[in-house]
């Protein structure tokens, strides 16, 4: 019988096999193996557990405390494989500023090594360091490497292997590596990247499929992808479409976009963890005598509660690892700052250097023409909190401020080609609307993404949509006109991001041999103490954010207390009537009132604000009113009536709920497409069986997360 029509059968009996798969192997049934598969991904470089840029452990990650975790799941039960899913060569000090220039006894393979794994898979940020210095790191690995869509120009594996069998219990596991093909987008111009060729992922996993043919009982994918298409438009690059056109895949692992998620509700479990080693996704896997799979499920598994692993930390090149990067850091002051370069934040989250020019921006990018010669920079603030505090400084400051192992390139550009970056760059702020009180940025847009420009001066007025924004750019006080050349700098990854989105059409001109970070450190070292410099040389322009109103005191005061969520990707609006807080964040809903004054919310508004929590729901009409529980609301949000609120009365409403009727008060609202539903706090927890309360007037519900979900970052 067929692994999928198996499923299909015991389908009905899901909730016992997913108790069962839990259980130690000594209790299962005759005939029966249990299968435990953990998966890690993303794990960039950190070990040990420890924040470099902090100079202290951290509480909840680092490979440290997944070996514990890993220890203790293989002595309950024997039958366990576990898989890396990639990106773990790079992401800290230690292994992109000391063991990417000197691989001998790398830490990372060690630590695998010392832990077990069965497969580890390439992740995009394995190629930072160029092939040549890949391959030195993955020579000291004693598990296969798999990369089944990268190859080698005769066509060979990159890796030497696109999957590998493991034997637990008798049952035979293939696990298949994939990577995002999306790597020359990035690293394209790193040493060897030119010279490999990168397949769509499923057509990868196909040919190994059809290699494995009937040598393995299960058949995992481990795709360093999300599941989403990132880039492509064919899906080479998404996940999904190995469960599209793979359906002999048992298992889907994801990784690359830094997110927990998980699924049971499809064919086949699906599970990703968040970056930095926080996290372990657990496969659990029933097969009968026949070693057909009869219950799989996947879950995450949290570190914040467990111990480091000793051992793992006294392995010999772990130890000297960090001891040596504890050393680089601490034991080198490189100089001082003689002031805080970024201004304190007046919104609590919502990061100064992201809205207004500021030191840290403006060090950035003076370092990088300076080095480069360039006419123009583009810098960005990798991370919201970056500053440089009054006192000593580290190379965990540096790293810090800029916390990627880019070089520079030079390219030249025409003034039409650098306004159309600089619109791009100006998409990452959402556009501001009468009686918004600050400003936010765009949730599809990361803040990496997010450049600002040293060397013009220019003004982005925020009022319009993307793409017209940038305004009066002047170069050495002229105006830019489009047929203008300058020569341009930007780090290496933004490069290639550029010329693959036909944003810049030239050529690299000059590369530096020198990282950003080491440059600032040079630099730190000719100018000490380090003075915070601001040349105020952008603006944005098109908001009030009303700084004079009450109102807006009182909301602000409330952010910064903690009583209400950053409006980070949505701005507060004076205009609205922010009468819905659903997890300290704000919402507005149309209101409705009785002859007592009982105020009544839109049913599809309060949607909108549920969604994404476990008390999200979609309004249905099937024949009569009704609501889908537990399912995200995604039309749009409906316009606000001009008078609020609206005198009407009330009628017992009878409205079914996943088919379970209830009978609650509401008012019907007729308009020309029409009509729509408002009930009571009273009405909508009874529906949805929560407990939101009401005082003065707003709604406020706190509510778990409807449950992971899936996005796409670097």
């Amino acid at each position: 019988m067929g692994k999928q029509k198996l499923r299909k059968i015991l389908s009905a009996a899901l909730s016992l096999a997913v108790a069962l798969s839990l259980v130690l192997p000594a209790l299962a049934a005759e005939g029966e193996t249990h299968l435990v598969i953990l998966g890690t991904s993303d794990t960039h470089g950190n070990i040990w557990g420890y924040s470099y840029e902090d100079m202290k452990e951290s509480s909840g990650d680092g490979l440290a405390r997944i070996s514990t975790y890993v220890t203790q799941v293989r002595q309950e039960n024997p039958n366990t494989i576990l898989v890396d899913a990639g990106d773990t060569i790079q992401g800290t000090i230690m292994t992109d500023d000391l063991y990417s220039k000197d691989t001998k006894d790398h830490p990372v393979p060690a630590a695998l090594n010392y832990m077990g794994y069965d497969a580890w898979v390439l992740g995009n940020h394995e190629f930072n360091f160029g092939v040549d210095t890949l391959k030195s790191i993955l020579a000291q690995a004693d598990m296969p490497v798999l990369a089944a869509n990268i190859k080698n120009a005769d066509g060979s594996y990159l890796t030497g292997a696109g999957y590998t069998i493991v034997e637990r219990g008798g049952v035979k596991v293939a696990i298949i590596g994939v990577d995002t093909p999306n790597i020359p987008r990035w690293d394209g111009t790193k040493q060897g990247v030119s010279e490999l060729t990168f397949e769509p992922m499923a057509d990868a996993v196909a040919a190994c499929i059809r290699e494995i043919g009937d040598k393995a009982d299960v058949i995992m994918v481990s795709a360093h992808a999300g599941l989403a298409a990132e880039y492509s438009t064919d899906g080479s690059d998404a996940a999904q479409t190995i469960l599209d056109k793979c359906p002999e895949v048992d298992v889907l692992q994801l990784g690359h976009t830094h997110t927990t998620y998980i699924s049971n509700d499809g064919p086949i479990p699906v599970g990703e963890t968040k970056n930095n080693a926080g996290e372990v996704v657990r496969y659990d896997l029933t097969l009968n005598a026949a070693k057909e799979i009869t219950a799989a499920t996947v879950t995450t598994v949290s570190m914040a509660d467990v111990a480091p692993d000793q051992g793992l930390r006294d392995v010999a090149a772990i130890k000297t690892a960090q001891e040596k990067t504890v050393s680089f850091i601490q034991d080198n002051v490189l100089g001082h700052a003689a002031a805080d370069f970024q201004p304190a934040n007046e919104i609590a989250g919502i990061p100064a250097g992201r809205i207004m020019d500021t030191a840290v921006i403006d060090l950035i990018g003076t370092v990088q023409l300076e080095n480069s010669g360039a006419d123009v920079t583009a810098v960005a603030l990798f991370k919201d909190t970056s500053d440089l505090k009054k006192g000593d400084l580290n190379y965990g400051n540096m790293f810090d401020i800029y916390k990627y192992p880019n070089v520079l390139y030079t390219v030249k550009v025409t003034g039409a080609e650098m306004k159309a970056y600089m619109e791009w760059a100006a998409e990452c702020w959402n556009q501001w609307q009468p009686g918004d009180i600050n400003i936010s940025f765009n949730p599809d847009k990361a803040a990496y993404l997010h450049d600002h420009f040293c060397g013009l001066n220019y003004e982005v007025n925020l009022s319009k949509p993307a793409g017209e924004r940038i305004e009066n750019v002047t170069f050495n006080g002229q105006p830019l006109t489009d047929g203008m050349t300058l020569t341009l700098c930007v780090n290496d990854y933004r490069y290639t991001g550029l010329k693959n989105e036909g944003i810049i059409s030239g050529e690299k001109e000059w590369e530096s041999s020198a990282s950003v970070r080491d440059m600032l450190v040079a630099y730190l070292a000719q100018h000490d103490p380090l003075e915070p410099v601001v040349d105020n040389n952008w603006k944005i322009t098109g908001v009030d954010l009303q700084t004079d109103s009450p109102e807006r005191a009182a909301y602000l005061e409330k952010v910064n207390s903690g009583q209400l969520a950053t409006p980070y990707n949505k701005s507060i609006n004076l205009n609205q009537p922010n009468n819905v807080i659903v997890n300290g964040v704000l919402y507005s809903a149309a209101t409705a009132v009785d002859a007592d004054g009982t105020i009544y919310y839109r049913l599809r508004d309060l949607a909108t604000a549920f969604s994404g929590t476990t008390a999200q729901f979609r309004p249905v009409w099937l024949k009569s009113a009704a609501v889908d529980l537990n399912t995200p609301y995604t039309d749009r949000p409906m316009a606000m009536p001009e008078q609020m609120p609206i005198q009407g009365t009330p009628i017992s409403l009878a409205i079914s709920a996943d088919g379970n009727s209830h009978l609650i008060d509401a008012i019907l609202v007729q308009n020309v497409l029409g009509g729509n539903y408002y009930v009571t706090v009273e009405g909508i927890n009874t529906l949805l069986g929560i407990q939101a309360v009401e005082a003065n007037g707003v709604l406020t519900l706190t509510a778990d997360t409807a449950g992971p979900g899936s996005g796409n970052a670097g």
